[in-house]
């Protein structure tokens, strides 16, 4: 029996327009055999696990980047806790509060492959890397190297530090296309001076999905006596990776996105020896300074977000991290391999398909970012988001799981037909 027919006969593929957690937990069982490689491809698979969400008619959404909304599953389960929270009030706030997120932060920790005692939640990266900005001990003259590439909000805040601290701020421009991981290596390695402190770096550019030699950077500014902070907003439940392989000082991430934890939800990892050396954003009660939760504090907040990261954790897990994230790298290769030779495309992501998951980047030669996202909506009924800045212009393209091939075949026609 060829996989084909065997996900066929497993008899769920014609399960209603709703897919259960009991029915996905039966489905994730009867392909457990079946390699990411193969299933990726399996257009009838995933459109099963498209039933788990609700979309929307009358638009394809290819800006799962910025937020990819949660399946229905979790959603219910959100609901419940909005529900169990606002009846108990304020005695769980006052009782259970902390020890609730802690055991969250425990199963992160536990994804992450880190020491629970160096992870807490946060609200989104902007949040736990500019803890790290803001905090770190700096003085007049020390530098620090980061790209232009890199997210807006960080950015910011490294200018501000400039402004209240004297930090020199030192900035490259990443390849669109490098030849090679050194090529990325020796453009960090060569603006690294004696004065640099701290080098951020994306794990995955936002931008255009362009996936950074981590560990190499990593172990290239070490040599040096440079911290690495990375920013790893798209790289969490989107590619498989533990953070202590990567070699960092400090990693932070948006769980709102690709782990599908509902908004307001994020990550701060920071290696042990580092905690105490770091001025927390919001002044903690009295802990040790060696407490990754002193940086973690930041008043009341909706606690119900906290407790879906467990429940988006479990879909996570059933789902299979190496077959979504060979599942969405096939999807991004379906479509740029179609129109990656057309002379008036323009695609912002490497070709090597090691390079990138999910995310790529596209223009049209004759048409601007703005006018090419416009067209796009208006036209196709394709949403996503156009980009022109920083070396990029074209808009990203971010499919999630429940993105089918014929959508992204309307996005191909889109590409062919605007010269």
């Amino acid at each position: 029996m060829d996989k084909r027919t065997f996900i066929r006969n497993s008899g769920l593929l014609g399960l209603g327009a709703m897919l259960s957690i009991e029915n996905f937990a039966d489905l994730m069982s009867s392909v457990s055999k079946v390699p990411a490689a193969d299933l990726a491809k399996e257009e009838d698979f995933w459109l099963t696990i498209r039933k788990g969400y609700r979309l929307n008619p009358d638009m394809i959404n290819l800006e799962n980047g910025y937020y990819n909304f949660l399946p229905e599953q979790t959603l219910e389960k959100l609901i419940a806790h909005i529900r169990d929270i606002n009846y108990q009030a304020s005695n769980y706030m006052r009782t259970v509060q902390f020890e609730k997120k802690a055991a969250m932060a425990s199963k992160l920790a536990e994804l992450a492959g880190c020491p629970a005692d160096e992870l807490v939640i946060t609200r989104n990266t902007t949040e736990s890397l500019d803890t790290i900005i803001g905090g770190f001990y700096w003085n007049p003259g020390d530098e620090a190297l980061m790209a232009e590439q890199d997210y807006p909000a960080m950015l910011s805040m490294f200018r501000q530090v400039a402004k209240r601290h004297g930090v020199v701020n030192k900035m490259v421009s990443v390849p669109n296309n490098p030849s090679s991981d050194e090529e990325i290596v020796n453009l960090y390695a060569n603006a690294i001076t004696p004065q640099t402190k701290l080098l951020m770096i994306c794990h995955m550019i936002n931008l255009t999905g362009q996936i950074l030699p981590v560990r190499k950077i990593c172990d290239m500014a070490h040599n040096k006596g440079v911290q690495v902070m990375v920013d790893g907003a798209h790289a969490f439940g989107h590619i498989k990776f533990t953070i202590p392989e990567l070699g960092c000082d400090y990693y932070g991430s948006s769980l709102h996105k690709w782990l599908s934890v509902p908004l307001g939800s994020g990550l701060l990892w920071v290696k042990k020896e580092n905690i105490s050396k770091i001025w927390p954003l919001i002044a903690p009660y009295d802990m040790s300074p060696d407490d990754i939760r002193r940086l973690n504090h930041i008043g009341t907040h909706p606690v119900y977000t906290d407790l879906t990261v467990e429940d988006a954790i479990g879909y996570y897990n059933m789902l299979g991290a190496e077959r979504k994230e060979t599942r969405l790298r096939y999807i991004q290769n379906y479509w740029t391999d179609k129109v990656r030779n057309m002379p008036h495309v323009i695609l912002n992501t490497p070709s090597d398909p090691a390079r990138s998951c999910a995310i790529a980047n596209v223009g049209v030669k004759s048409m601007k970012p703005g006018e090419l996202g416009d067209v796009l909506r208006k036209r196709y009924k394709i949403y996503c988001a156009p980009i022109d800045g920083a070396n990029v212009h074209g808009c990203r393209i971010t499919p999630n799981v429940y993105t089918t091939t014929a959508e992204l075949d309307v996005l191909v026609k889109a590409l062919t037909e605007l010269k």
